[in-house]
This record gives structure tokens, C-alpha cells and sequence, in this order.
């Protein structure tokens, strides 16, 4: 199979202002510009309500007061209950957002168990050549998250169909250090290359893990409302100076690994998944000899090994595969 076009290895990304509806010839899309902020006017109801209630009021402070007493009980309360809470990391996805994503769906249980691939099939896939490996960065202090582990960011958009692609095999490494809650089922969109490929989305899902944490920021639905599409979430600082270090160019996906590897723009082309449902694609994630597994559970192993350096090689029964050894060796972990 012929080295892939896709990642750094691809053509020159386009720029953060360029922001078409379709994207022919990219290895990447570029990320959306967040909406506006609200107006001012959004002040007028509070101050109606102040002029047309003086008791209530006068009772605003007093009521506060009590609710910050009882908040800071409650909190030193539950700080005492749940030792071993420091054990696991239960991050929400980053960033601010909307109330609902009308472009996902729900994402059949036999999708979600499937992303659990066999150690002995990925195994058997190895890295194969025409993935494209993550970018070495630095070899500083590895960054971590609010519990102290190892920080996975993630940043992408469900229109775009490089993203969808990469979610696949990100979340079949990520799979392997711990567990993913309320994954939805979503799709590119139909106007872009690579049209309607089927993925899932990190909008909305928990990620549960003793060894990393992860964020994750779908920045756009693949819902057009105006001729742009609708925003999801906009990135926090951090992650912000994460991409304006190592994607000032605003193409997606991006994912960075601890500060110690980059992934920009998908690592495989979609075009393997063209035509397929969420289902069987899952279904073929099983199998090494098929095209889908070689792609997904292939850049699934690069991303894996990549994590493993950041992690101590923990845990022990990942790193210590000699698939995961070989492919940590070749980017110079």
C-alpha cells in the first residue's frame, strides 16, 4: 500500500480564515471561528427584576451568603468521602458549549463495545506503512491535567471528515487506558469530500481513565445554520496555546499528547470508510486482514505507543506488547 497523503506528510494545510463549506483536496479542515458573544442587552431582564421586586431585593445578599456557607460545607464534606477518587479521571469534554448537538445520534452498544479491540488483533496489525506516525515535539516536561496524569487534547469538528476518521482510531487507543460514557454516533458532512463519513462524536462523553486525561473539543456540529456550521464548543486557553504552538495554520483534527507528540490532520485517508455504516465498520475493527482494521487499529497502535511513552509504559500489559515496543522505538520514544 502507497505512503498516504494524509497529516504532515500532505499538502500545505489552509489557513485559520479560509473557512469553506467543502474541502477537496486537504488532509485537514480548518477550525471554525467560535460565534459572537451575546449582546448587552442581555443585562435588561436582571434590571427590570431589581426595580419590580425591592424585597426580594434586599434579600438577594442575605440569601447568597447562606448558599456560599452551605456550598463550602457540602464541598469539604464530599472532599473527605471518596479517597480513592484521585485513581481515576472523569473529564467532560473541554470548553463551552451548546445544550444539544442536533447532528449526533445515539451510538449502538455492540459500536461501543467494539471499539475494545483484541490485544491480540491489534497485535497483528502493527503500524502499517501507509499510516502517518505522530510528530515528535519536545522532550520536556510532559503536560498533565487536573488529576495529574498525563493531558490528552483533542480538537475537531463533526463536519469535518479527516476528523472523523481520526475519532475512530483515537478512541480505539484510548479505549486501551480506560473507559468512554455517552459516545454518540454522528457523521461528516454530505457537502465535503469524503461526504457523510460515518464516526462518532466525543461531544457530550466522559472518559474515564487511571493513567491519562483526556479532553476533547468538537468545536462544530454538521449542522449548517446561515451557511456556517453551528458551534459546539470553542477551546479554553490552554488548549488554545496548544494550537496556536503546534497548529497555527487552525487545521483539524489536532491532537496533542502530553507535549511530547502532535497529530495534525487525519493519519489515514477516509476514503477506507467511504460507503460504510458506523456498524460495519465496527464490525471489521476485529479483523486484521481487512482494510478498515489496517487503518484504524494501525494508527490506533502509533497513537497507543505514543501515549505509553508519556505514561511510564503503564499499563505494564500495553506496553510491554512488543507491537507497541517496536512502533514507541521507531518514533524515538
Amino acid at each position: 500500500m502507497s505512503k498516504s497523503p494524509i497529516g504532515p506528510t500532505g499538502p500545505p494545510r489552509p489557513s485559520r480564515s479560509a473557512r469553506p463549506t467543502t474541502n477537496t483536496k486537504k488532509s485537514s479542515t480548518t477550525r471554525p471561528v467560535s460565534k459572537a458573544r451575546a449582546s448587552s442587552t442581555a443585562g435588561a431582564p436582571r434590571a427590570r427584576f431589581r426595580s419590580r421586586h425591592p424585597l426580594m431585593t434586599a434579600l438577594v445578599p442575605v440569601i447568597l451568603v447562606v448558599a456560599a456557607i452551605a456550598t463550602m460545607i457540602v464541598v469539604k464534606a464530599a472532599g473527605t468521602s471518596n479517597p480513592s477518587a484521585a485513581a481515576s479521571s472523569h473529564l467532560t469534554a473541554g470548553g463551552s458549549s451548546a445544550t444539544a448537538d442536533p447532528g449526533t445520534t445515539a451510538l449502538s452498544p455492540s459500536v461501543v463495545a467494539a471499539l475494545s479491540v483484541p490485544a491480540a488483533t491489534l497485535d497483528a496489525v502493527g503500524s502499517p506503512a501507509s499510516d502517518v506516525l505522530p510528530s515528535r515535539v519536545g522532550n520536556g516536561t510532559v503536560l498533565r491535567g487536573a488529576d495529574n496524569k498525563p493531558l490528552i487534547t483533542y480538537v475537531g469538528a463533526e463536519y469535518c471528515p479527516f476528523c472523523a476518521a481520526e475519532r475512530w482510531a483515537l478512541a480505539v487507543a484510548l479505549s486501551r487506558f480506560g473507559t468512554f460514557s455517552n459516545l454518540s454516533g454522528t457523521h461528516s458532512s454530505d457537502s465535503d469530500v469524503y461526504p457523510d463519513t460515518q464516526t462518532l462524536s466525543f461531544y457530550g462523553s466522559s472518559y474515564t481513565s487511571p493513567y491519562v486525561d483526556f479532553q476533547a473539543v468538537e468545536e462544530a456540529s454538521n449542522q449548517q445554520v446561515g451557511g456556517t456550521y453551528q458551534t459546539l464548543q470553542t477551546p479554553t486557553a490552554a488548549q488554545s496555546a496548544l494550537l496556536a504552538e503546534y497548529d497555527a495554520q487552525g487545521s483539524i483534527p489536532f491532537l496533542d499528547i502530553a507535549n511530547r507528540y502532535v497529530i495534525t490532520g487525519a493519519s489515514f485517508s477516509p476514503q477506507v470508510l467511504q460507503g460504510l455504516s458506523r456498524s460495519q465498520i465496527a464490525a471489521q475493527l476485529d479483523d486484521p486482514s481487512s482494510a478498515v482494521a489496517q487503518a484504524i487499529d494501525g494508527t490506533a497502535n502509533d497513537i497507543t505507543a505514543a501515549i505509553v511513552s508519556v505514561t511510564g509504559n503503564q499499563p505494564s500489559s500495553v506496553g510491554n506488547s512488543a507491537a507497541i515496543a517496536a512502533i514507541a522505538q521507531k518514533l524515538g520514544a
